[in-house]
């Protein structure tokens, strides 16, 4: 079970502190452009990458912004709202880590968050506020219930 399962099936708390990291790869834009249709060239062609003034080809926005996603569908977070401030591209090879952190948390179990991704040199690349709904006790029954069951749809555990 990921620690970020455990602390939803304990009951989330204002201050808790959620930590993932990635290294993109050329193959993830090439993957998130079939999903999502954005062929921008500025993901594809040294050239225009160029002069958009980019020392290379760069992820997806979306794309890297999506870590927060990771975070959310561990601790079974149903979002309301996300706003991004992109600061810095990400270029293939990078390694991003996320940290999310609760912010607020009311007794209908509304949530806001604060997300701050950075890259290997300790750069923000994004900024970003997330607000929504988190599990109450009965959604964290069901969590118990399919991490006592193996939470065989759960690929990160």
């Amino acid at each position: 079970m990921s620690d970020m399962r455990a602390k939803a099936i304990a009951g989330l708390k204002v201050g808790d502190i959620f930590i993932v990291t990635r290294t993109f790869t050329e193959e993830d834009t090439t993957a998130f452009a079939g999903l999502s249709r954005d062929y921008n060239p500025v993901h594809f062609e040294d050239r225009f990458s160029s002069a958009k003034k980019f020392r290379s080809r760069i992820c997806h926005g979306l794309l890297v912004a999506s870590m927060i996603t990771e975070i959310g569908g561990q601790i079974g977070w149903l979002a309301s709202g996300m706003t991004f401030r992109f600061k810095r591209p990400v270029y293939f090879g990078d390694t991003i880590e996320c940290r999310m952190s609760i912010t607020e948390l009311d007794e209908r179990n509304r949530a806001k968050a604060e997300a701050t991704l950075t890259n290997q040199w300790k750069e923000v690349v994004i900024e970003a506020s997330v607000s929504g709904i988190v599990p109450g006790i009965a959604e964290r029954r069901v969590l118990e219930a399919m991490v006592a069951e193996g939470d065989q749809t759960n690929k990160r555990r």
